[in-house]
């Protein structure tokens, strides 16, 4: 393998001409593209930083993450990208735990912080930077098993952690992408989720082909459409929640998505029934990775080609890693079991920043313990159960939330669900669901109990179900079930 820097010099070699990135009102060929790179990494270099150093990015969608990319990984610096909707206290302590030595981004959110240490503000100085180094290049001796990234977990028990990524890993990651979403040297790959996280990873595709990538600042679902036949992407990654709101838009129009050839729906689960909803509207377009920043993307893999008929699946095994489905004892399960997932590899993280503790919870023998629970069919899908946190325990018995979610979702006038266990005096704990309507259709509580009655074993039924306006989420949208099951506190209270 190469290291990220290699690869974008590489395609700016061969496509000097051709547009690199671009966003509302900018855009750079690459020839423009590698020199604002090479600038940047001149500007570390003359800041005296060494190989490993660490520099933070906090700002919103914009082009210049893509540039930063490339100056980081030809510099052998580490970026610590961080997510412009946390609070200035995650913030803080993702700076001061991972020691950076500068700071680049929006003057607004690195002021909200007012961190103790240099910062380079996107736009005037930014610039003044790049046109001041502009013709100087530095390139550091970076292998592929150095440090490209560390990116912060979502922190949703306890503080985040930080995950140490490697050149190697970012692209086994780029690979597995660009083969399950079947790019080619034509395809233009699209941007409207953060790219501080899962869009990023789609990003490093671009390097593999010489692609053009395309920025978009904000997503809202009516514009985005047009965005997209405007500029005739054609690879992008959506969560789920984008997707829904996407295809649930009054005014979706699926013949704007005519150049649109593969979307990675991935980040958080989606509902067979959701899933369905999406095919039928939108066609044959997406495709699903299940991964985890520790893994990122593409732990298993599910081509568009298969998805329509394994809607409960995420996917067969990914190319650069070797996935086991083991008891509590760590010993593998027969096909049709559950158990944890874990997985070895190119992919797999180096470890967590500073935290040795819980490296060695999680990395035991070369293996990563994601923490979810899973069976794998006779044909190799793998099927993800439930996080292994989130399992309710009633009268003994496991109760996956994920199940009932799903047969929740089974109403059409159903947005989104939660499913969550609460303590209960008899049985231990119970299933209590909450519900957002999604507007089209009147849910009650009494067609929601009638479909659980119809569909599962009666004691996987929800004791209540509360029908609620949203549900709280991570700023990557994932549902924050710790979260939910403190309001569920103060609403029987």
């Amino acid at each position: 393998m190469e290291t990220l820097g290699q690869l974008a010099v590489k395609s700016a070699d061969a496509y000097p001409e051709k547009i690199a990135v671009k966003d509302e009102n900018r855009a750079f060929d690459y020839k423009e593209f590698i020199a604002r790179a090479r600038a940047l990494s001149a500007y570390f270099h003359d800041l005296n930083f060494e190989k490993g150093d660490r520099i933070g990015i906090l700002m919103s969608n914009r082009l210049e993450h893509i540039e930063l990319d490339v100056a980081v990984a030809l510099a052998g610096l580490i970026k610590v990208p961080l997510n412009y909707r946390l609070h200035p206290k995650e913030h803080q302590y993702m700076i001061e735990d991972a020691g950076l030595r500068l700071i680049i981004g929006d003057q607004g959110l690195i002021d909200a912080v007012n961190p103790d240490l240099p910062i380079l503000y996107i736009g005037g100085d930014y610039e003044a930077v790049i046109g001041k180094y502009l013709g100087q290049a530095f390139s550091e001796q970076v292998g592929e098993d150095d440090l490209f990234a560390i990116m912060y977990t979502s922190g949703t028990t306890g503080n985040p952690k930080g995950v140490m990524l490697s050149h190697r890993n970012i692209i086994a990651g780029a690979l597995s992408l660009a083969q399950v979403c079947e790019v080619d040297y034509e395809d233009i790959i699209g941007h409207a989720a953060p790219l501080t996280h899962g869009s990023n990873f789609l990003s490093h595709v671009a390097w593999l082909y010489g692609l053009t990538q395309v920025v978009y600042s904000k997503f809202e679902p009516e514009e985005f459409l047009d965005h997209l036949e405007k500029d005739k992407v054609s690879v992008m990654f959506l969560v789920p929640t984008m997707v829904n709101l996407m295809i649930q838009h009054p005014s979706f129009d699926a013949a704007k998505l005519a150049t649109v050839k593969s979307i990675n729906m991935a980040g958080s689960a989606i509902a067979a029934s959701k899933l369905q909803q999406a095919l039928d509207k939108a066609g044959d377009i997406f495709i699903q990775t299940y991964g985890q920043v520790e893994a990122p993307m593409c732990i298993t893999m599910m081509p568009r080609n298969e998805i329509r008929n394994r809607l409960d699946s995420c996917g067969r095994i990914g190319t650069f890693v070797d996935v086991k489905i083991v008891d509590g004892d760590g010993k593998q399960v027969a096909d049709g079991e559950v158990g944890e997932i874990i997985a070895k590899g190119s992919l797999v993280m180096k470890g967590y920043w500073n935290n040795e503790k819980a490296t060695a919870d999680t990395l035991k023998d070369g293996w990563l313990y994601t923490g979810d629970l899973g069976w794998r069919d006779a044909k190799g899908f793998v099927h993800i159960v439930d996080r292994k946190k989130d399992v309710i325990i009633s009268g003994g018995v496991n109760i996956y939330p994920r199940e009932v979610e799903e047969v929740l979702n089974l109403h059409k006038g159903v947005k989104e669900t939660c499913v969550i266990g609460v303590p209960d005096d008899k049985w231990g704990e119970c299933v209590v669901a909450y519900v957002v309507p999604n507007g089209t259709e009147e849910v009650t509580v009494e067609q929601l109990i009638g479909l659980c009655k119809d569909n599962l074993a009666s004691f996987k039924k929800p004791k209540e179900v509360f029908i609620v306006e949203e549900l709280p989420k991570s700023s990557y949208g994932k549902i924050l079930k710790r979260e939910m099951k403190q309001k569920h506190v103060e609403v029987i209270q």
